[in-house]
């Protein structure tokens, strides 16, 4: 591990840039964007060679420190190195760092992170008193061929993509300003009676931080009348791109338009990275609508260990989705 925390942070800096199998949601830019100073990562060094990372972001909820996953953010948990050994090795390979890191952290009452899911092997954890829940994702998981991916939509989404196109007449726009697409964000939770579950200077600043970094772009279907039907918000890396949220009028959702912009920033995805990731839900019309883009089950996991007894006393009585409950705060489409 390194020294300090300021030579830590420098050095993943560092890493990441060199690094490109690091997701988006574990790089320092969008760490900084959606936590400021509450983040902090442990590394594990072999010689002058960073092979493991773990990234966290430390929150004080009711007196007690928990780490925890930032708002707007799929997934962050350990990065290691990837090796060529053979499985055995591997694997043993594997259990020594996360056993490793996870011991670095600092002292917590609760720890709670979204694995990325590509990230399967959490028995070392297991061994160290960690738990583990699975949740679900949707992914597109090849775009070299936008014809093969069209044919996999369910026809229900074909024929909103058409409407929205030939009968509305709305186009797709991604030259408005981040206020115009907040707007359209703000009345989804408001249709369903929710406060909006981040703040409004926390998308800007992921807004910014996006695009200074070549990361991120919004699109809005707009009618000939000027209003705004739907929107739809992607980040990516040179892996995945990621729906990270949308939003939509709800005098207008009949239209198509929101069915018309995810494939927009589909194809356009299409032409920065791999794959397209709709970020999943556990919310039964939320994963109708992202599996009706023909998009794979994907699983991840979320790993979680309570230290405090009040807190463990706690999830007893009020249940899992309590005092720490980190929901991605997705509204149904």
């Amino acid at each position: 591990m390194t020294d300090t925390k300021q030579s830590s942070k420098e050095k993943y800096r560092s890493l990441c840039i060199k690094q490109p199998s690091i997701p988006i949601f574990s790089q320092p830019w969008w760490l900084d964007a959606v936590a400021g100073d509450s983040w902090d990562v442990v590394l594990i060094e072999k010689g002058d060679e960073l092979v493991a990372s773990l990234p966290y972001v430390s929150r004080q909820r009711f007196g007690f420190k928990v780490l925890t996953m930032p708002t707007l953010t799929q997934s962050l948990g350990p990065w290691m190195r990837p090796s060529a050994a053979k499985s055995a090795r591997r694997l043993a390979q594997e259990k020594d760092l996360l056993q490793a890191l996870y011991n670095l952290l600092p002292k917590h009452a609760d720890y709670r992170q979204n694995w990325h899911y590509e990230r399967t092997n959490w028995l070392p954890l297991f061994w160290l008193g960690y738990e583990q829940t699975t949740s679900y994702t949707y992914r597109i998981n090849a775009l070299n061929d936008l014809g093969r991916v069209w044919d996999g939509f369910d026809t229900n989404i074909r024929t909103d993509v058409r409407k929205a196109q030939d009968k509305v007449g709305v186009k797709v726009r991604t030259d408005l300003s981040i206020e115009d697409f907040l707007a359209l964000n703000k009345k989804v939770f408001a249709r369903q009676g929710m406060a909006l579950p981040y703040s409004e200077d926390v998308l800007k600043r992921i807004h910014q931080a996006a695009i200074e970094n070549n990361s991120g772009k919004f699109f809005i279907a707009e009618d000939e009348q000027g209003r705004h039907h739907a929107g739809v918000y992607i980040v990516w890396d040179k892996n995945s791109a990621y729906y990270l949220f949308g939003g939509g009028d709800p005098e207008l959702r009949n239209s198509g338009a929101t069915s018309l912009c995810m494939w927009e920033a589909i194809q356009f995805a299409a032409t920065v990275t791999q794959s397209f990731d709709f970020e999943g839900s556990m919310i039964e019309p939320i994963e109708r609508f992202f599996r009706a883009f023909g998009a794979t089950q994907t699983p991840y996991f979320t790993i979680m260990k309570t230290n405090s007894r009040v807190l463990k006393l706690y999830r007893l009585l009020q249940g899992a989705q309590g005092l720490l409950s980190f929901g991605r705060g997705k509204p149904n489409p």
